[in-house]
């Protein structure tokens, strides 16, 4: 297939390809040995290992094309770039193309089998009737339980993962948060490392002071192993033992293969432009040593050129017929940016009768002990959420002990790992809660959450969901200072395909985290600091009656907090905003005595956004102000303002306006300072007085 592609070049290269030419021989060993039921990760250079589990060369011709039928992901993204999720092999959540963060998601997916491995969901093979009774309306509730009994164990049919990657990117920090958790649990995944020497035109002696190999010395119980990767019987023969143990005994490998790089980093990057090492490296050609080996076991060389010439007509019949398959269409770029959500419509009681006055933190905690009750496949993760503490803002309390530390565990210090551990805990039928201790640590997160997560379900065609919930403490008060204070929405909603919440109150946070579990894609929801328990000055709104367990509320649904009727002879003013700006909203109305010249629209979530009740809601009123605490440039409100400005020109009587936080870097510890950088009731009554007298 290199040999076609390459004589082919300027037809085959109109999208971005590599080949593992050099590497095929230890792909091969490997998917030899998977079954239906393990998870592999390959990275771009793979397609050996695809074409070893029963991948043929038309669908992976398919993709190096970008054709419509590619059974990846319709032609959205590149070659040997896999998301596979056939029941007769083995499965391959979305891959990216970012060097080495793949290791992370694969590690996910071997963490949720310890979950399910470790007596939560199913303790043994007895228990295999249970999965029928704990589906839900995930989109992975079709997951088989039963390959995680201890009878599947002892028989050596236990999944595994394997992660495949190159030496180079084993530099990557995310690569050591997955090592770092796979011993820390003890997890069934072999880390297959292709070592060829090279970055692209960096090689191995200026980029990395050791191997893998020698690397993960440093992570006790991570065993490793160095082979000749070109060497097929070595590696078959040492990947059937790391293995069957990784089956048997459930705890991680390294397998380190040395193998040569044959063709070019990439079709756009040839191996000419600064390869000074080609003849070494063809002097490894593993081709040569397979023909010697099948020789040296009854096969002939008339048999072996009967097969190469069989092959060549196979692969250049399967470059022509995928040549004339058919293109995307214009309107295919539109389909599978989420999966489809069955929760459209409020149900369920807000307000029960007789139900107590709660605070918001307490809220979130009644939401998730209620889903963790009913649904054994959810589970919560994050630093400081475990027993000892239960949270810094007392959000996990009581959970760990209720459901236990396998259940609800801290992590180590790594936001990489809790974000993108998730595309793998959902690819197993699980649904993870996971935090972030404040907003303005989620930035090591950003690269899973952009690269992983957030693009699955669309490069996959709709395969590979992220089915998680991510819960992020955000905003300023009582002197938080510059670490601890951050307003991050405006980054995390330029991330297409994640769903955004961002709730002004109790009984919203509980409706929305409900909502939130039983949607297959990803959420991200914004819990305000200052809310959680109302100690702010003029925040006790944000308290609730409890709802009841059957509260949904859905996404992109707003509520019109404060209505007033249309006034055709008087200034009203429609305030569109969300979380802390609903409290300075409603204060600054109430004590400008303006409640019916004022309505207030709390957005709840930032994406989906209801633009009908907004657009509504400002037409009606003719004039609008904007309130966030994010600082006033260049952020989601900003946006939002220009879209109200050009939906609602018409019928707008002054400008669309905005308030915000002030536009400087940080949030400062002094008292003074803060209340001077962020918005207060007080700064929002100046600023309705502006846009009325305007």
């Amino acid at each position: 297939m290199t040999d076609i592609y390459e004589e082919n070049f300027k037809t085959v290269s109109k999208y971005v390809h590599a080949t593992s030419r050099g590497h095929e021989v230890i792909q091969i060993a490997a998917g030899m040995q998977l079954l239906p039921q393990d998870y592999v990760f390959p990275y771009y250079r793979d397609d050996s290992i695809l074409l070893s589990i029963g991948m043929t060369p038309y669908e992976l011709m398919l993709q190096v094309l970008a054709k419509k039928d590619d059974p990846f992901s319709g032609g959205r993204t590149y070659y040997s770039h896999a998301s596979l999720r056939d029941n007769d092999k083995p499965k391959i959540p979305h891959q990216s193309s970012a060097t080495g963060m793949q290791a992370i998601p694969a590690t996910g997916v071997a963490l949720g089998f310890h979950y399910r491995e470790s007596g939560n969901l199913f303790d043994d093979a007895q228990n295999s009737s249970v999965a029928a009774n704990t589906k839900t309306k995930n989109s992975s509730s079709d997951y088989d339980s039963y390959v995680h009994s201890k009878d599947s164990r002892l028989r050596g049919n236990a999944p595994i993962v394997i992660c495949s990657l190159g030496d180079a990117s084993v530099t990557e920090g995310e690569v050591a948060e997955a090592f770092q958790m796979a011993v820390l649990k003890k997890l069934p995944i072999l880390y297959l490392v292709q070592d060829n020497g090279w970055d692209i035109s960096a090689n191995a002696e200026e980029t990395r002071a050791q191997d893998a190999f020698e690397y993960v010395q440093g992570f006790k119980g991570l065993e490793a192993v160095t082979i000749d990767g070109t060497d097929f019987e070595e590696s078959y023969n040492t990947l059937q033992d790391v293995i069957s143990k990784i089956r048997t005994e459930r705890r991680p490998f390294l397998v380190h293969a040395k193998v040569p790089l044959l063709n070019h980093h990439t079709s756009g990057v040839r191996m000419e432009f600064y390869r000074d090492d080609l003849e070494e490296a063809r002097s490894r050609d593993p081709y040569p040593k397979i023909i010697k080996l099948l020789l040296d076991n009854d096969f002939n060389q008339n048999e072996l050129d009967e097969i190469e010439t069989e092959v060549k007509i196979q692969v250049k019949n399967a470059l022509e017929k995928a040549l004339k398959a058919e293109d995307p269409k214009p309107e295919d770029l539109f389909t599978h940016d989420f999966a489809p959500t069955p929760i459209t419509e409020e149900v369920g009681d807000r307000s029960p009768a007789g139900a107590e006055k709660v605070v918001m933190v307490d809220c979130a905690l009644s939401a998730l002990e209620e889903i963790m009750h009913k649904h054994p496949e959810s589970l919560l993760y994050g630093q400081d959420v475990g027993r000892r503490l239960g949270g810094v803002f007392r959000e996990a309390a009581t959970l760990a002990e209720k459901f236990g530390d396998n259940r609800v565990f801290n992590t180590p210090i790594q936001e990489a790992f809790i974000v993108g551990s998730t595309v793998g805990m959902s690819a197993v039928g699980l649904k993870p809660f996971v935090e972030v201790q404040f907003a303005d640590y989620i930035w090591p997160g950003l690269n899973q959450l952009f690269t992983e997560v957030s693009r699955s379900c669309y490069l996959s065609e709709g395969k590979w969901p992220v089915s998680m919930v991510l819960r992020v403490p955000i905003g300023a008060y009582g002197s938080g200072g510059p670490y601890h204070s951050s307003s991050v929405e405006s980054v995390v909603a330029n991330i297409r395909g994640l769903k955004i919440a961002y709730p002004s109150n109790g009984a919203d946070l509980k409706g929305l985290l409900k909502a939130a579990y039983y949607d297959p894609n990803p959420v991200v929801i914004f819990e305000h600091k200052g809310l959680y328990w109302s100690k702010v000055k003029g925040t006790k709104g944000a308290t609730s009656v409890l709802p009841a367990e059957d509260y949904i509320l859905p996404f992109g649904k707003a509520w019109v907090l404060q209505e007033i009727w249309k006034q055709e002879d008087e200034e009203t003013l429609s305030i569109i905003t969300y979380g802390m700006g609903v409290h300075w909203a409603m204060n600054a109305s109430e004590e400008l005595g303006m409640q019916d010249k004022i309505e207030v629209v709390d957005l709840r979530t930032l994406h989906p956004l209801d633009y009908e009740t907004v657009f509504k809601s400002v037409k009606k009123c003719g004039k609008c102000l904007v309130v966030t605490e994010e600082p006033s440039e260049n952020g989601f409100s900003r946006g939002l303002q220009g879209r109200i400005q050009e939906e609602c020109f018409q019928q707008l009587d002054a400008p669309v306006m905005l308030i915000g936080s002030e536009n400087m870097p940080a949030i400062p510890l002094n008292s003074v300072l803060e209340e001077t950088m962020i918005p207060s009731t007080e700064k929002v009554k100046k600023k309705i007085l502006e846009v009325l007298n305007y």
